[in-house]
Parts: C-alpha cells; sequence; structure tokens
C-alpha cells in the first residue's frame, strides 16, 4: 500500500511540475508577445510625434505667411538728415518727416542718402541695400558749402546734399538723384565719354616720320614754340594759337603729326593727349553729344590746371563739325558746332589747350571754326613725292631688316637699292603705271598715274608685304632676307590691290577725298581695268 501511495504521490508530483512548466513557457510566450506589442506601440507613438511635429511646423509657416498677408505695407524713404540718437529726418514722395528709430536698426547704418523703411507707425524699421530707381542730374558745380549744382532732366537747377561715397565729384558727371529729398545719392560711371579718351601720351616721335619735315617744321612753331618759351610770347605780345588743322588724302600722316607733337611736348616735363573718336562722339539723343564735348573740355582744363600742356585731337573732324545748315536727314551740326566753338572761343580760357583737328574733307567743316582765330594754323600733308617717299621707305627698311646680300653688296647700298627699286617701280611716267583717266567740267581729260595716289600707309604696306614674302621664302627652304624682287612684287600687289580705289559713283566726291582739288570731275575712267565710272543718274 505505501508502495502504491508513493508512486500516485510520484505521479501527482510529475503531473504538477509538468503543468508548472506548460504555465510558465505560456507566461514567457505572453510576455514576449506583450514586450512586441510594446515596441509596436512605441513605433507608432513616434510616427504620431513626428506628423504632430510636422503639422505643427505647417500650421506656424501658414500663420506666419497669413500674417505677412495681413501685415500693412513697409513705405520706402530716404534719409536727409540725422537730428539725434534714435530720430531720422525722412523724405517720403516728397512729404518731410522725422521719425523714430526702432531699436533694432544699427545706428551705424544710418547715412544721408540711405534709402529706409518705414513701418505704418511711421517708425523706421530697416535699411534698403538696393534703392528703388531714382532720376538722373548732370552736375554742374560743386559748392563753397560742399552742396552740390545740378541739372535735371529739364535743365532746370537743383541743390542737392551730397551722400557718402560719391567718391571724386567733377562738373559733367551723371549722378542718380531724390529730388524731392534733395540728396545726391551715387555716381553714374559714364564709359561711352571714358571710351573717348586716351590719357596717356603717344610713343611716337618726329624721327619716325619721313617726307613731312617742311609740315613738321610748321606745327612745331605753332604748338611747341608758345609751351616752350611763353615768356618771349608774352613780351612780344603774341598769344599762342588755339587750335591746328590738318588736311590732306588719307594715309599721309596726320594722325602721326598729331601724336608725335603729345610726346613731344611731354619730353619736356609731362603732356596729356586727348583723342577723340569723331565719329563714336555723336549719339541718337538729343543733346548727348554736346554733353560729351562739354565734359572732353571740362576734362582738358582740369588738366591744364597744373601748367603742363593738354592735346585734344579730333580724328576725322569732318563727321562732328559739318557746315551747319548742310544736313541731309538731319541737322545736329546746328547745335554741336556752335558747342563747340563755345568751348574753343568761350567765356572760360583754354590755357595750355590746344585743340587738332585731322580730316581729309576739310572742305566740308563749317568755316566759323577754321577762321582764324580758332583754328588758326593749316598745315597741308600732301602725298609724298619721290624724296618724301625714300625718307618713309628708310623709316621701315632698317638696319636691322634682314637682307639678301650679294657677295659684293654691303648692306647700306643693298638697302638704298631696295629703295630706289620701290620708288622708281611707283614714280615711273610709264604707260604700264597709268592708273586713271579723269574728265573735267570743261572737257579737258588728265591721265593720273600711280604715283598720284601713293601715300605713307601705301609704302609702309609695301615694306610689310615684302618682309612677309621673304618669310615665305625662308619657311619654304628657299634663301633668308629681303631681295629686289620681294620689294617690286610687292610693289605689284599692292598697286593691283588698289585698282578698285575710285570705287564711288560720283567722282567728286572721291577726287576730294584722294586730294585732288580744282575743277570739277565729271567722268573716270581706270586705265588697269575695263570698269568706267560716271556720275549716277
Amino acid at each position: 500500500m505505501d508502495s502504491e501511495r508513493l508512486a500516485a504521490e510520484l505521479t501527482e508530483a510529475r503531473r504538477l511540475l509538468e503543468a508548472r512548466a506548460r504555465a510558465a513557457d505560456l507566461a514567457e510566450r505572453r510576455l514576449a508577445d506583450a514586450r512586441s506589442d510594446a515596441r509596436s506601440l512605441a513605433q507608432q507613438n513616434e510616427k504620431l510625434n513626428h506628423t504632430l511635429r510636422e503639422v505643427r511646423d505647417s500650421l506656424v509657416g501658414l500663420r506666419a505667411e497669413l500674417d505677412n498677408l495681413a501685415r500693412p505695407p513697409h513705405s520706402f524713404a530716404t534719409i536727409f538728415g540725422l537730428p539725434g540718437p534714435g530720430l531720422a529726418d525722412v523724405s517720403l514722395s516728397g512729404r518731410l518727416l522725422r521719425v523714430a528709430v526702432a531699436p533694432d536698426v544699427a545706428e551705424d547704418g544710418l547715412t544721408i542718402g540711405r534709402t529706409a523703411l518705414l513701418n505704418e507707425a511711421m517708425m523706421l524699421v530697416g535699411l534698403v541695400e538696393d534703392a528703388p530707381q531714382h532720376e538722373v542730374a548732370t552736375l554742374r558745380e560743386v559748392l563753397a558749402d560742399g552742396r552740390l549744382l545740378a541739372a535735371g532732366s529739364s535743365d532746370e537747377e537743383l541743390v542737392l546734399l551730397a551722400a557718402p561715397g560719391l567718391g571724386e565729384l567733377r562738373p559733367g558727371m551723371s549722378l542718380t538723384v531724390d529730388r524731392r529729398a534733395g540728396v545726391a545719392l551715387a555716381g553714374i560711371p559714364r564709359t561711352d565719354v571714358g571710351d573717348l579718351l586716351l590719357d596717356e601720351v603717344p610713343d611716337v616721335a618726329y624721327t619716325d616720320i619721313g617726307g613731312l619735315s617742311a609740315q613738321i617744321e610748321q606745327i612745331r612753331d605753332a604748338v611747341e614754340l608758345p609751351f616752350r618759351h611763353p615768356e618771349l610770347f608774352q613780351r612780344y605780345g603774341l598769344r599762342a594759337p588755339k587750335g591746328v588743322l590738318l588736311y590732306g588724302p588719307p594715309g599721309c600722316g596726320k594722325t602721326m603729326i598729331a601724336k608725335a607733337v603729345a610726346n613731344s611736348l611731354g619730353a619736356g616735363g609731362g603732356s596729356h593727349f586727348l583723342n577723340i573718336k569723331g565719329p563714336e562722339l555723336l549719339n541718337k539723343y538729343v543733346g548727348e553729344t554736346e554733353r560729351q564735348i562739354r565734359v572732353i573740355f571740362d576734362r582738358a582744363r582740369q588738366f591744364a590746371r597744373d601748367g603742363r600742356p593738354v592735346i585734344v585731337f579730333f580724328d576725322e573732324m569732318d563727321s562732328l563739325f559739318r557746315t551747319r545748315g548742310s544736313g541731309v536727314s538731319s541737322d545736329v551740326e546746328s547745335t554741336v558746332v556752335p558747342q563747340l566753338l563755345s568751348e574753343i572761343d568761350g567765356v572760360e580760357s583754354l590755357t595750355n589747350v590746344m585743340v587738332i583737328g585731322a580730316t581729309n574733307r576739310e572742305d566740308l567743316i563749317d568755316p566759323a571754326i577754321l577762321r582764324p582765330g580758332r583754328l588758326d594754323v593749316k598745315i597741308k600733308l600732301d602725298r609724298p613725292d619721290e624724296v618724301g617717299a625714300t625718307q618713309i621707305l628708310a623709316r621701315y627698311l632698317t638696319v636691322d631688316t634682314p637682307l639678301r646680300l650679294d657677295d659684293a653688296s654691303e648692306a647700306a647700298a643693298f638697302r638704298e637699292q631696295l629703295i630706289d627699286a620701290a620708288v622708281q617701280t611707283l614714280y615711273a611716267v610709264t604707260e604700264e603705271n597709268q592708273f586713271i583717266e579723269v574728265t573735267y567740267l570743261s572737257g579737258d581729260k588728265e591721265v593720273l598715274h600711280v604715283r598720284d595716289f601713293v601715300s605713307g600707309a601705301m609704302l609702309a604696306n609695301i615694306v610689310a608685304r615684302a618682309k612677309q614674302a621673304a618669310i615665305k621664302q625662308v619657311l619654304a627652304g628657299g634663301a633668308d632676307g629681303v631681295s629686289v624682287e620681294h620689294v617690286i612684287g610687292a610693289c605689284a600687289a599692292e598697286v593691283a590691290e588698289n585698282e578698285e580705289l575710285p570705287n564711288t559713283t560720283n567722282p567728286d566726291d572721291w577726287a576730294r577725298v584722294s586730294g585732288r582739288k580744282g575743277e570739277r570731275i565729271v567722268f573716270l575712267r581706270t586705265l588697269r581695268g575695263a570698269r568706267q565710272l560716271a556720275p549716277a543718274p
């Protein structure tokens, strides 16, 4: 019995242990499930929190946008005075106001001419870097108290305060202004005028010019003597010429002489050379060309105040200062010419300033400019003769030029041989050199040869062609140096290239441009080609 009871108790105990094991296993599974549910709930909670944050940020942004939409507009105003700490005098659409400055606005940013923002309570709450659009005025004079006298768009006079940072103030410069506030805000760089001025002295000497010895002496007497010996001119009661006109056919050295004058004057203590490009000075807007002429002479007077000579060189002068009343589609010369006359011969003197003009159509320039007292000296630069051509060629066929010498030739003698070959080829009065037959109004005819069209520029180009031919021969494996054949070939090529020189339907105009003066030409016949030219019907 005891053994049976003991076996039953063991069986029951085993059953209880198994039941407890099953309960423990079930509890662990439930705990694992609970932990998994907790992790899932935590993740869902995090997602909900992230969504709530996004919604909150969106609501804040929408509220800010709503506030901006509902906020009253700010007004732009120009500061023209700072009466004390925390205060500013501003101009708002013509109203002059003294307003308070918000505490968060930096005091060091408050300056005259600065654009400020005013809120609905008329408090200065901010500053603007890029100012709104303003008017443009032209500075006439800087007054003794620092204020500026300027001319508005309708040429009315304005007295303005100068904002800080305007830089160097020169009469004629353009300014942005707030007319109602009475403040000049900033200067406007006018590059169009600056491009027309060449302030440095050119590197061209009289020795670089050949065949114009008489003309060089004339211009040195007219220009350099008054600058170098003013005491003698004062002693004799003689004033310096105000201007010089250089005229003649194209390519004969007018511009080079003007540069040499500036270079020669600069060697004696410095000078300024203002090179005015005539056609670029013309402007389609009314009054703009006249304004640029005023600026040019204002600049010349500023340079001349230190006692150094100033050369104002007008190249292609006939494009700017034509005879008044000769305009076809416009009459711009009716105001441009008087502007130049007033600058040269007006109330303000042109001390130490010399005007030099260059043109190949002096017949088109207004006679009032050419009269004595304005452009006093007229110097004609004609086409070079054989002696002049020899001198010009010697300037380009220098001792440094490689020459193809014969065994018995010397360099100097061979250079002279090359120059003589070019001169004889160009200046020979032969049938081969016949160029054009002209018919005058009277019916007389004349045959013009190549020699009648030679210029300094043409001679320089011939030497350049000969040097290029020598270079090509060296590259092809031939002998080195310039030869007589190269020079003669260059002459032939240059003449052939200019066979179409008389390419206008108005022979008389062509004759004037080419330097042929005298009786009117009514018909041209080219002798080196089949083309004949006559006036347009």
